[in-house]
């Protein structure tokens, strides 16, 4: 990747993920799929998608293993190159 294009994920761990989904659906007014997350799609100051999306989402932290990090960012690149 020769160059980073924006943010492809954000994951959060909690220790209840349902009751955090909910807070973050009644208050934010987040879209939470069953699949315990949102996709937004990226897009210019008139509303226009550009070509991206960024994918939030709130679980257990499984999935982080053997990390013990409370959160994961994934940056996404421009397809140009290795990821690392």
């Amino acid at each position: 990747m020769k160059r980073v294009t924006g943010i492809g994920g954000i994951f959060f761990k909690a220790r209840d993920p349902a009751a955090l989904i909910e807070w973050y659906r009644k208050h934010l007014g987040i879209d939470v799929q069953a699949w315990g997350g949102a996709a937004f799609t990226w897009s210019d100051q008139s509303g226009k998608p550009v070509g991206g999306t960024t994918i939030w989402s709130v679980g257990d932290g499984e999935a982080f293993a053997p990390s013990t990090s409370p959160f994961m960012v994934n940056i996404q690149g421009d397809g140009k190159g290795p990821a690392w």
